[in-house]
């Protein structure tokens, strides 16, 4: 890949291209809170705006800067076609449960839309048709089935041989009036309400535990407290499991981004494939010119490739069907997929009834995110919602569930003894500027990675969640743990959790 023409480190466009307010860090326990959210994304905003819109006063806090994590990778399509997921669904779940997950995906564009006219933001929002595009004979039959699903639950789509977007398919499968939107200015806008409302915000403090004595408390890695009588745990991964055993129940898959400059004007739509590797398309209007995003090469975080392959395949699909001018913006985003595909929105348990979890969107953190946040906010409220059962954390399906829970733990038992017993006998001194490598330390697994300046950085490369090792991901310059997803910097700070603390550092 040609690194020049592109920036050296990942950016995303939803976060170069806005300002994003600033708050502080939580330095005090406070108290009387009605409800704790850790997590600045877009369950966590739009839960605070609908609470604090019911006169409920709402404290958030997130371990970065708000909308600087997964929400502000995303690729940001709103849209209710989330792949072919319909036919399975009917086959899991029956013919009611994915007609009621397609409607909630209906309501959360409606949340989204009503919000951006009641409230005035201004946030590049669009109606597109979305289409998924068959390119093999799989593909065909995977589309055909899926458009007997639609016809079934009643979607407004069909199958096409007219796709706007001008590449080489054998046929499509078009849902009309979905949207696009910049997340980042969406949600600044819901923000800037939540401080009208009288949200308390705090940024760089990192929720680690809940403890219970009367009412739940928020823990900080400083020993801070936030004293609520509920929280919502909206941090992507959940910081606190409440042995619901979440990361039992999950894993992360990592997706990249490209955003460039091309040949040809854009046509319009959203899109992707029904194939893997996975391809998608949509584009953003940036001073008048069309930027497009292609997105794809998923995979499970910290296995696969060296990383920057993927980015060299996205570039390449770009450049042969529609011809790269100039590279913008290069970024990946990271994803929580549960065992049968739905997300885990409600109680964190059974037993803890004011406690909330909120994870595992698939990739369509848009639409479930928004939908989540009024789960959560009902069931706060102690008022129905249609929703609540569906995505219940408790919930238990045997097809597909009990076969994937096998896979997903035997994966991570398969990583856990490989990262163990691998051995190098890599030479600090050897190691060039911007390269890293694993090598031994005192008898311990030990990544090291030398800057740009010369500096190396050593760490143990034992992941302090669970004790997998981690692996270097170069096209980030992060160590990424195989096991459960989580992410730390070279000098092994956190980047995306579970994991809670850093990586150890050695000399």
């Amino acid at each position: 890949m040609k690194e020049k023409s592109m920036p050296q480190y990942p950016e995303s466009y939803w976060l170069q291209s806005t300002k994003i307010p600033s708050f502080p860090k939580l330095d005090q326990t406070i108290k009387d809170i009605d409800v704790g959210i850790v997590g600045g994304g877009i369950t966590g905003l739009t839960a605070a705006y609908l609470l604090a819109k019911e006169n409920k006063k709402v404290a958030l806090i997130d371990a970065g800067n708000f909308l600087g994590g997964t929400t502000g990778h995303t690729t940001a399509k709103v849209t209710a076609q989330h792949g072919v997921i319909y036919d399975e669904l009917m086959q899991h779940f029956g013919k009611e449960k994915a007609a009621l997950y397609f409607q909630a995906q209906v309501d959360a564009m409606e949340m989204i839309k009503n919000h951006c006219n009641t409230l005035d933001i201004f946030c590049d929002l669009t109606e597109q048709d979305a289409y998924i595009f068959a390119t093999t004979d799989d593909g065909v039959h995977k589309l055909e089935k899926e458009a007997k699903a639609y016809e079934e639950l009643g979607i407004d789509g069909e199958l096409t041989n007219e796709m706007p977007l001008d590449i080489s398919y054998k046929i499509a499968l078009v849902m009309k009036n979905q949207l696009q939107y910049h997340p980042v200015k969406y949600l600044v806008g819901l923000l800037k309400e939540c401080e009208r409302y009288g949200v308390q915000f705090y940024e760089n403090t990192v929720a680690v535990d809940v403890e219970f004595n009367k009412n739940p408390a928020i823990i900080t890695r400083e020993g801070e407290r936030i004293y609520c009588r509920n929280v919502i745990v909206a941090s992507h991964f959940p910081f606190y499991d409440g042995q619901g055993f979440y990361p039992t129940r999950m894993y992360a898959e990592r997706s990249y981004v490209l955003g460039v400059k091309t040949n040809m004007p854009y046509p319009g739509g959203m899109y992707i494939n029904a194939e893997s590797p996975s391809r998608s398309v949509r584009s953003v209007s940036y001073k008048g010119e069309d930027i497009w995003l292609i997105i794809g090469e998923n995979h499970k975080t910290g296995q696969g490739k060296d990383t920057l392959a993927y980015y060299e395949a996205l570039e390449q699909f770009a450049e042969k069907n529609f011809g790269i001018k100039q590279f913008l913006y290069r970024w990946s985003t990271q994803d929580l997929i549960t065992l049968d595909k739905l997300p885990y929105v409600g109680n964190i348990t059974k037993a803890q009834n004011n406690v909330f979890v909120a994870t595992g969107y698939r990739k369509w953190g848009m639409t479930n995110g928004t939908i989540a946040a009024k789960i959560l906010t009902d069931q706060i409220l102690d008022q129905e919602n249609p929703y609540s059962e569906l995505f219940t954390p408790s919930r238990f399906q045997a097809d597909p569930a009990l076969k994937e829970f096998t896979k997903v733990n035997a994966d991570v038992a398969k990583h856990l003894i490989k990262g163990k017993l691998e051995y190098t006998k890599a030479k600090l001194d050897e190691l060039q500027q911007d390269e890293a490598t694993i090598t031994r330390i005192n008898g311990k697994r030990a990544g090291a990675y030398r800057d740009q300046e010369g500096q190396v950085y050593i760490v143990n490369t034992t992941c302090t969640h669970l004790g997998c090792e981690v692996e270097w991901n170069e096209g980030e310059r992060t160590w990424d743990c195989p096991c459960h997803g989580s992410r730390f910097s070279y000098t092994g700070e956190v980047v995306e959790g579970p994991a809670k603390r850093p990586l150890e550092k050695l000399q």
